[in-house]
């Protein structure tokens, strides 16, 4: 069912080397993983005048933030956005080169046969018009929606009472069609979760990162992010193809075991999922995952109508698996890599890693509801399955998990902060802080030697 990835032909990133053959016997720091929060740890230790090896077991850097070509088109693996209102991303990314295409501030939400957009006010004039238009929901509901988003913006950290999100809805009066249809859809999408599960505290902080930027996507992919991450590292930084398959202890120095041979190092942050991090790791707590799955089409015309296909769509009545869909090539044109190609591409989300044919049918069945037109013709680009897309995190969230492990080995990744790029950028930056720490007295100080 699933069309093959092509990979894109670039030139390699120079801190890249493609194959564990040019592994070198011993590194200051070994960095296993070369997702979001590796490359951002080895990026603070290399900056602070570390010698930083990161060996990957997969054939590119981004963990779970990869971009493939196929069939002409780009396709993240997983709906990905970048909200560049994230403070780390401020600060580790240069967001004006990733050149970030960003979806309208609103949604487009289709219920009971018809389709109806709503945009924020403060960034579209004629959104409040369109607000006081929008069918879905009372003066009431739409009220109390808004004071509790606005609550966000000034009391969403850990200084709450924290419970599951759909309670800190219902304290906030937030009951209704608008909740059902609208904004129980879209934070799915984000939490990996429909059942209010997530801790509020974390949802609080999901919504005001929301209200303070435009979510977009990296004109190029979201591949861009850790390409960037692994460009900003010394040349032969980062080793592809490269499993890791025990972490052993010498008399004077760590030694990570691949089946290219040993590396020796000083110090050792595993930078994996949570799963994969527990097989070298055992003593670590891994948390649940959400799974998610993304199906990418071909459309012979744009299914959004004018002036709505830069909208996050949502389905008002929850007729089938989707959570949201989007005309990805309307947001970022350059998802369109192949010359003369004149289709859209077509995002679609569901809950759940399921890519299944019978799936697959559902979703085409109610992809032809939201947007009003046949999907028979749309040709499937990919379906990608991610079994361990988002760490579940329940209440009480208390705050980020410990890093360092002991003896000289420390674990990172956003299960030990919180399910975003945020939380994998800054638990990056959390372990080389740790390991800079461990080693020298506090963060950010190096020796010689």
């Amino acid at each position: 069912m699933n069309a093959g990835p092509t990979p894109e032909i670039t030139s390699p990133t120079p801190a890249v080397t493609p194959h564990a053959s040019a592994l070198p016997s011993s590194a200051d720091v070994v960095v296993v993983g070369a997702g979001l929060a590796g490359l951002a740890c080895a990026k603070h230790l290399s900056a602070a005048g570390v010698d930083v090896l990161v060996v990957e077991a997969s054939d590119g850097v981004g963990g779970r933030v990869r971009t493939d070509v196929v069939d002409g088109f780009r396709v993240d693996r997983g709906f990905q956005l970048l909200n560049p209102a994230y403070p780390e991303v401020q600060k580790v990314l240069d967001v004006e080169a990733l050149d970030l295409q960003p979806f309208d501030a609103g949604v487009a939400v289709h219920r009971h046969g018809r389709l109806h957009a709503v945009r924020d006010p403060r960034r579209h004039p004629a959104g409040i018009v369109e607000a006081l238009r929008f069918p879905i929901g009372s003066v009431k509901e739409k009220a109390a929606l808004v004071r509790w988003a606005l609550s966000t913006t000034t009391a969403g950290d850990l200084t709450r009472d924290d419970a599951p999100w759909w309670k800190a809805l219902d304290e906030a009066d937030v009951h209704g069609e608008l909740r059902w249809s609208v904004l129980e859809p879209f934070l799915a999408g984000v939490l990996g979760e429909v059942d209010g599960t997530t801790s509020r505290r974390f949802v609080d902080l999901v919504v005001r990162s929301f209200l303070r930027g435009t979510p977009g996507l990296p004109a190029r992919g979201v591949q861009a992010v850790p390409d960037q991450l692994a460009a900003s590292l010394p040349a032969g930084s980062v080793a592809l193809d490269t499993e890791v398959r025990h972490i052993g202890f010498a008399p004077r120095s760590l030694v990570v075991e691949t089946a290219a041979g040993g590396v020796s190092a000083r110090s050792v942050v595993v930078a994996t999922d949570a799963h994969a991090a527990a097989h070298l790791v055992p003593s670590i707590q891994v948390p649940d995952s959400h799974g998610l799955g993304t199906f990418w089409y071909a459309a012979p015309l744009t299914p959004a109508p004018s002036g709505r296909e830069k909208l996050l769509h949502l389905d008002g009545d929850r007729s089938g698996p989707v959570v949201n869909t989007a005309v990805v090539s309307a947001v970022a044109p350059g998802y369109v890599v192949a010359p003369g190609e004149t289709r859209s591409l077509v995002s679609a989300q569901v809950l759940g890693a399921d890519v299944s044919a019978d799936v697959e049918r559902r979703v085409r069945e109610q992809l032809a509801r939201v947007y009003g037109t046949q999907t028979a013709p749309w040709s499937l680009v990919a379906a990608h399955s991610l079994p361990h897309a988002l760490p579940v995190l329940e209440p009480p969230f208390d705050g980020p998990r410990p890093v360092e492990v002991g003896e000289g080995v420390f674990v990172t990744g956003d299960h030990r902060e919180n399910p975003s790029q945020q939380g994998a950028l800054v638990a990056g930056r959390r372990a080389a802080d740790a390991v800079l720490t461990a080693r020298f007295g506090r963060p950010g100080h190096h020796r010689a030697g």
